[in-house]
């Protein structure tokens, strides 16, 4: 622990250090008990079948809020959702100002226009630029990414100067944008460099990612090979990718035709920004029927699998004015997130039935990613030189792999962290000192909540065995006043000998009933507990599975 009370400088991730997604960092200066804190991205991920209803993944915030008198201020790297997707429901608990670039700004806006959410009072920042947040001084450095404006964050303190990645690579040739600054992060490392929190998503892929120009030039082969129309699914946010694809439609003389609500928020920013500058105008869905096929490439949402999104409804052939024909060509320029393989081969197995052909990145060179492979990292390492290491962004394995990486190349300390973990940076060797609250919490419709609060569990258990609800009436004598109302939902219908649940979960709980001597039907909570108890019983016996049963005793 500290010394006499003196100053340290801390890190504390809420989220994405041992998960890929729902990333948030905070930054504390100050003796214990007394620190400023900034908060590094405020992220979301996404629900699976094991959360029924939910509608976005938080991080618990419980900490920092018990702390906000004490915070100053929330920076954002770049507009990615499990970077920024949680500002809107997360901001409200915190009020303080945020620091976005233009296209973070942008989209935010665009968000909060189509979902609704608070007015946030943002402070727009470039690469480049430097600017103060509390005690702490913030350097923007531009990097590559699969999104527009990422940047690094060099934060200097008087313990110190942190280099936060952010999402990062290093890319010869963006699509757009400037590349990875590595002038700046040498003149970083010449300056002194404390600590490296560093990106972990592909330390485990070796050498180095592709360039987007590549990707572009996969993609431009591929459009002027394809016979009929081609569809061409990515993720929303990648403007660079929306770029090369309208470039390589262009060039094989070809139009492009945008579907996706969420494509078109992310291109309306992007042309308002100029990061689209130069192509040609992309045409409307009334137009489809009159584009000869060789002459259409479709840019479309979808990439995971979505139900509801432009591909799966091309996929099943719901769209009104737009389909697929035999022969066409779907390319998939994207990674699967993992936990969407099954969604993804359900909307590819579609397609194929109708006879399409279908290019994923196993086949041309038509995605890359965003993040930096072993040799990138290597890289950083010596432009940086930090005296610690700490891996984030990333799953256990990922981070470990990290780890290894980095001693392996000289890096004096490498530090293990995980959601939960305060580690003091400076001053004296980097060490965990306190784990603070952290683990998710739950949008569901309109409010947000832990598991317990928002009622999942229960619904979790509801979606495996169902519910009964039965209800009891008893006379001034304590005798059943007619047979109790039973209603059973999710529950299977008939026994394997054809006899019908709900008769024999009704016979189960007059027999409770009446085996309860008079006098003790009184207590209307022993009534309740054994019908209850009688009802599942004889479900179980029957079926093999306990219902949730809820039951009303009146007299």
């Amino acid at each position: 622990m500290a010394r006499n009370n003196e100053p340290e400088l801390v890190f504390c991730p809420l989220g994405g250090v041992g998960e890929i997604g729902m990333n948030f960092a905070l930054y504390g200066l100050g003796p214990a008990g007394a620190r400023e804190w900034i908060v590094v991205d405020v992220g979301v991920t996404f629900p699976d079948a094991t959360l029924p209803g939910v509608d976005l993944v938080l991080p618990d915030t419980r900490f920092i809020e018990s702390e906000v008198a004490n915070l100053r201020g929330i920076v954002i790297t770049h507009a990615h959702e499990d970077h920024y997707g949680a500002l809107l429901d997360i901001w409200p608990r915190l009020k303080k100002p945020v620091w976005m670039t233009p296209f973070s700004a942008g989209l935010l806006g665009a968000k909060r226009r189509m979902d609704g959410g608070p007015e946030i009072p943002v402070q727009i920042f470039n690469a480049g630029d430097r600017f103060q947040v509390g005690p702490f001084d913030i350097e923007a450095v531009g990097v590559t990414h699969s999104i527009p404006e990422p940047v690094s964050l060099a934060i200097r303190t008087p313990l110190g100067m942190v280099v936060h990645t952010g999402d990062w690579k290093i890319d010869p040739a963006p699509t757009i944008g400037r590349k990875t600054d590595e002038q700046r992060f040498r003149a970083l490392g010449d300056e002194g460099v404390r600590a490296l929190i560093c990106d972990s998503t592909n330390a485990m892929r070796e050498g180095e990612s592709p360039s987007e120009e590549a990707v572009g030039e996969g993609l431009k082969g591929v459009i002027e090979a394809a016979a009929g129309r081609v569809a061409v699914t990515t993720f929303s946010s990648n403007v660079g990718r929306i770029r090369s694809i309208a470039e390589a439609a262009r060039d094989a003389g070809r139009q492009v035709l945008v579907l996706g609500s969420s494509l078109k928020r992310v291109i309306n920013v992007a042309t308002e920004l100029g990061y689209l500058d130069g192509l040609p105008e992309f045409v409307e869905e009334d137009d489809y029927g009159y584009i000869p096929r060789e002459n259409l490439v479709i840019l479309c949402t979808g990439s995971q699998g979505e139900p509801r999104a432009a591909l799966a409804k091309l996929a099943r052939d719901e769209m009104r004015n737009v389909a697929l024909s035999p022969g066409d060509t779907v390319v998939y320029s994207s990674r699967v997130i993992p936990g969407n393989e099954k969604a993804i081969l359900e909307t590819k197995n579609l397609l194929i039935e109708q006879g399409i052909k279908i290019i994923e990145d196993s086949d041309a060179l038509v995605h890359v990613s965003g993040h930096p492979r072993r040799n990138e990292l290597k890289r950083m390492y010596e432009w940086t030189r930090p005296q610690v290491l700490v891996p984030v962004h990333g799953e256990a394995a990922h981070l470990v792999a990290h780890g290894a990486l980095g001693a392996s190349a000289g890096i004096r300390e490498v530090a293990q962290v995980r959601n939960g973990d305060m580690i003091r940076l400076a001053p004296g060797p980097a060490e965990i000192i306190d784990q603070v609250p952290s683990g998710r919490m739950f949008k569901d419709g309109k409010l947000i909540g832990s598991d317990e609060t928002m009622g999942i569990r229960d619904r979790r258990k509801l979606s495996y065995v169902g519910h009964v609800a039965v209800n009891v009436v008893l006379d001034d004598r304590y005798e059943i006043a007619g047979d109790p109302d039973l209603v059973a939902v999710g529950v299977a219908k008939a026994d394997a000998a054809g006899e019908e649940l709900e008769e024999l979960m009704l016979d189960a709980a007059i027999g409770a009933i009446e085996s309860i001597p008079r006098v003790r039907r009184k207590d209307l909570d022993l009534v309740a507990e054994a019908v209850r108890r009688a009802v599942r019983s004889a479900a179980n016996d029957a079926w093999g599975k306990k219902p949730i049963v809820t039951v009303f005793v009146t007299r």
